[in-house]
């Protein structure tokens, strides 16, 4: 990854998030969470808000 460019921080319906740089349109299935900065200042709010990396759909079914 590019550390010269913005990125955004994406989810996806799973609750799985990704980095994606911030100029390129966002693809389908993917929304923007509202965080965009450096590469490293993204990778920083994934760590802090992607505290159980299961998907949303496993979590589910674990949890009922």
């Amino acid at each position: 990854m590019r550390s010269d460019i913005a990125y955004q921080v994406l989810v996806n319906d799973e609750g799985q998030y990704s980095l994606w740089p911030a100029h390129q349109p966002v693809p389908a299935g993917w929304v923007a969470d509202g965080k965009t900065g450096t590469l490293d200042e993204c990778s920083a709010h994934v760590d802090e808000v992607w505290t159980d990396m299961r998907p949303k759909s496993l979590r589910d079914a674990m949890s009922g």
